[in-house]
């Protein structure tokens, strides 16, 4: 939809002084500023043309408009400029790059918390799901006759281990030639393809030279999910609280209940494509956060996408400098991983 470029600078006001103040802006406010140069009453009525196009919203009768999602979204891709990074947040990027981590793990898991203080919103990171990320070897250590802990080593030198059920009466040597020909058969295969690998090219020979096999697979599947949870990290989650649109604790319960599970997390920022992007209010495919915004981008190792950041907020976010800051971590995180993990 074509606006005038009298309507792209108010609206793109309102929305700057929304995210600042969190209160509904008027036309006597916008006035004001120097950029617009306009009378109040006509300012008022290009609002009222805003508000009929669905780009503005008026909250009660008597008072200023804020941005709709479709007026974040338009901003978003045609008004937004992306501010410049002051000193500080480019040294504290440099500095933290800068640190000797010997696993990507660990640089993921500490890019969550330094992008959570850098923005003032709750951050997302998930591991990477293919490189160096490959089975070393995996271990199943009977403690009796019905539990043994499954341990995965990658070549990482990351370790997941878990208790897990095993069926009784299972002999030990069952059990050494089930982890010997799952060794033989899957080390060095990227974890994220160690499913379907059992279940499509394994399944026959263990069906002939292992008993209880179904059970032994179902015990690696669970400490692999727990693996894969693993790899999604949180930080500043409680900042949402720090919002004015988040004032009450119920509005945000069933953000939190999103916090708490991986599985919802990675379907809240998955995206299609590489880059950044940012999905606004509705456009989220979870109910539970269409009153926030998520602006999501990849990050690569030489040349491969291998996970994703996220930063969560409210729709009031502010998109000129999260994007900013977004794009200056993960350029440097895709240089820094290929340097050093290649």
């Amino acid at each position: 939809m074509l606006l005038s470029e009298r309507q792209k600078m108010i609206l793109a006001a309102i929305v700057d002084d929304y995210i600042r103040s969190a209160e509904p802006v008027g036309s006597r406010s916008i006035s004001k500023r120097g950029d617009v140069g306009d009378s109040a009453a006509k300012i008022r009525n290009e609002m009222s043309d805003l508000e009929e196009l669905g780009f503005l919203e008026q909250p009660h009768t008597s008072s200023g408009r804020i941005p709709s999602n479709k007026g974040y979204r338009y901003y978003v891709d045609h008004l937004l400029v992306p501010s410049a990074l002051t000193v500080e947040e480019k040294r504290s990027i440099k500095a933290f790059f800068e640190r000797k981590i010997q696993e990507v793990e660990s640089v993921v898991q500490q890019a969550a918390a330094i992008l959570s203080n850098l923005t003032n919103y709750t951050a997302v990171a998930l591991g990477p799901e293919t490189y160096k990320a490959t089975l070393a070897s995996l271990q199943l250590v009977p403690l009796n006759e019905t539990s043994a802990v499954a341990i995965i080593v990658t070549n990482t030198g990351h370790v997941e281990n878990r208790t897990v059920s095993i069926p009784e009466g299972v002999p030990v040597n069952e059990i050494e030639k089930f982890v010997n020909l799952m060794n033989a058969k899957l080390k060095g295969v990227p974890l994220y393809r160690l499913r379907s690998k059992m279940y499509n090219e394994l399944i026959s020979e263990l069906s002939k030279h292992v008993e209880g096999y179904e059970d032994l697979l179902a015990a690696v599947e669970a400490v692999l999910e727990k693996e894969e949870n693993d790899r999604l990290y949180l930080s500043g989650t409680t900042k949402m609280l720090s919002q004015p649109e988040f004032k009450d604790v119920d509005k945000v319960k069933s953000i939190f209940e999103v916090f708490g599970r991986s599985d919802m997390m990675r379907r809240a920022i998955a995206g299609d494509k590489e880059g950044i992007q940012v999905k606004i209010g509705v456009e989220n495919n979870l109910e539970a956060m269409h009153n926030c915004s998520i602006v999501s981008a990849t990050y690569s190792i030489d040349r491969e996408p291998v996970g994703t950041i996220g930063i969560i907020g409210p729709t009031r976010m502010n998109y000129r400098r999260v994007i900013s800051i977004l794009e200056s971590f993960t350029k440097d995180m895709t240089n820094s991983l290929s340097q050093r993990f290649r």
